[in-house]
């Protein structure tokens, strides 16, 4: 199967979904056209993953999830111009971005499922983590990463403050599933796991809980603020600053 007739799925999908919007706040599109990619589910770097300092070694393989895995399909949901701009503003997360992260994950999820379904009409086997009910998050780590699974695949590196940026920036959401289609990997056009981060320092001036800094975020503060807004917005939450008004918030700086 060819990595472009995937593309155009996806694309087909997200365009069309009636998810893909929140009606209750006027916002006619949360995600913009998706970026895809793809690893071979044999790729060493996978095995990496189970590392303490990288995941954990609960991080599942792909043929962990699918015994007869032969690729990883990885893809971003790029956030639209409304739901950037939006958040742009003040030291609150605007209404739109937390419309986009808890609305936007249905349209993700819905996406994983049309996927799944997708390949198995077409004749293979497929499992999306993310819905799976193997998929677990202990101790605010999963047992399968998507932001790793996407720097495997190609897609991008990560940032000062561990979100993840793709040649679209870093404000959006990430997906994958596993296949036994045997799909040509998408290049590694990097080498270092941050090289996308022009380590501006941009990111630690719009933190709010000030959770950032020159050595990396701290989960615990960026969690409790987090934590937070969903007492506050319940039953949404969400953040994002570090993601909006950024160099990369819609582009790779590097």
């Amino acid at each position: 199967m060819e990595l472009q007739t995937i593309e155009q799925a996806i694309a087909e999908f997200v365009a069309g979904t009636p998810l893909n919007a929140a009606a209750e706040i006027g916002l006619d599109r949360i995600y913009d056209k998706p970026l895809v990619s793809v690893a071979s589910a044999e790729d060493a770097l996978f095995d990496t993953l189970k590392e303490a300092d990288i995941v954990g070694p609960n991080h599942m393989l792909p043929r962990e999830w699918l015994p007869a895995a032969q690729s990883v399909i990885s893809y971003f949901l790029p956030f639209t111009q409304a739901v950037r701009d939006a958040n742009r503003q003040g030291e609150l997360p605007a209404a739109e971005w937390l419309y986009a992260r808890i609305e936007g994950e249905i349209v993700n999820n819905a996406l994983r499922q049309f996927l799944v379904e997708w390949f198995v009409k077409a004749g293979y086997q497929a499992v999306a983590p993310g819905l799976d009910a193997r998929f677990a998050v202990v101790s605010r780590k999963s047992n399968w990463s998507e932001r790793h699974v996407a720097f495997v695949a190609g897609l991008g590196t990560f940032s000062l403050n561990r979100s993840f940026i793709t040649k679209a920036g870093a404000a959006g959401r990430l997906g994958s599933i596993i296949v036994t289609a045997a799909i040509l990997p998408t290049p590694r056009n990097y080498q270092a796991h941050d090289e996308y981060c022009s380590k501006c320092g941009a990111c630690i001036r719009r933190c709010p809980p000030k959770a950032i800094d020159d050595a990396g975020k701290n989960n615990d503060i960026c969690a409790q603020f987090l934590d937070g807004t969903a007492e506050r917005f319940k039953p949404r939450y969400g953040c994002g600053k570090c993601q909006t008004a950024v160099p990369c918030e819609a582009a790779a700086p590097i």
